[in-house]
């Protein structure tokens, strides 16, 4: 007689069972993807006990930057973080990739740090996770640096603005991310000066390295004459593939320079993350089982369970300063 009561078997347990003796790559692919998947479903991502404010940067475009801004924002929202994302970047992929609005002439940040209206009044939520609210960026936003430039708070304008709404808001934000475009300007200046700690995505290849000794040395001025707290907490490997010699070769450089820094965690090139901003989605719900979406939630985790350590670390800063 048949056993009705035996338990029905898992997805997971049904692709490894299929695939385990045999030989075939894409089937190990999906097992590998199954397992990753149902292992950070079971995870528990610790909240930070402050705020932490992140700056997410590297002049040079093409890099991950804004992908990783919006997946890392996305998965710790998923997981319960109370999220606030600003798009500092005047082209607002950002934006587009949350699903909020932000056509010219839309409140944005560039009122903000033109002084006419407040994060308060210019922040919407995501559509995808009431957790998750976005400062929208428009192409407005380009004409802010000589706008701006003139004025004696010309650096701190965004600093100013956001101590102000964290300081009324009734909700208490875990992470605070700051979009920056692809260059060393007044727009990035702001963004870290508002900031205690940067976020670099470094792309799995040569050139990406040849620009970062600009981005430390430029943080090294902002610290030295701005913002002495400011702190380099994490360093992100993207468009990493693991087939080949020379993304391996990249990721170990930069380990060997930055070994407390660099996540163990890497981003694969997929095809689904380049997809998801066409969709106003990020990776996290656009294909939530895939490579891309996992990994982004494994860097997530990391991020979330180094968050004491790097508290202490800006706050031993700040007595120093």
């Amino acid at each position: 007689m048949a056993d009705n009561h035996k338990p029905m078997e898992s997805a997971e347990q049904t692709i490894k069972r299929i695939f385990a003796e045999g030989e075939s790559p894409v089937g190990a692919e999906i097992a590998l993807e199954s397992n990753r998947f149902a292992k950070l479903q079971q995870q528990e991502f610790p909240k930070p006990s402050k705020t932490r404010l992140i700056a997410v940067a590297n002049q040079k475009g093409g890099v991950g930057k804004t992908t990783s801004t919006v997946n890392l924002a996305a998965a710790l929202a998923e997981h319960g973080m109370r999220v606030l994302v600003i798009d500092m970047d005047p082209q607002g992929n950002a934006s587009t990739a949350l699903g909020v609005s932000h056509a010219s002439g839309e409140p944005s940040v560039y009122d903000v740090l033109e002084g006419r209206l407040t994060l308060a009044e210019v922040k919407q939520p995501c559509p995808d996770f009431k957790n998750l609210d976005v400062v929208p960026a428009s192409i407005d936003l380009s004409g802010a640096e000589l706008e701006v430039a003139d004025l004696p708070n010309r650096n701190s304008l965004l600093k100013e603005a956001v101590d102000k709404f964290l300081g009324e808001s009734e909700d208490h934000y875990d992470y605070v991310f700051i979009d920056c475009p692809p260059s060393l300007g007044l727009l990035v200046i702001n963004a870290m000066c508002a900031v205690h700690e940067m976020l670099i995505p470094i792309q799995a290849e040569y050139y990406a390295l040849e620009g970062l000794g600009q981005l430390i040395n430029t943080i090294g001025l902002v610290q030295d004459h701005f913002n002495p707290s400011l702190t380099v907490s994490t360093m992100l490997i993207t468009m990493f593939d693991r087939r080949t010699l020379l993304s391996r070769e990249v990721y170990n450089e930069v380990k060997k320079h930055y070994p407390s820094i660099v996540l163990d965690t890497t981003i694969p090139r997929t095809v689904k993350i380049s997809e998801a901003p066409s969709f106003s989605k990020s990776v996290i719900v656009y294909d939530p089982h895939g490579m891309g979406a996992i990994s982004y939630g494994e860097a997530a985790l990391e991020i979330t369970r180094r968050s004491e350590n790097v508290l202490e670390a800006i706050a031993t800063r700040m007595k120093e300063a």
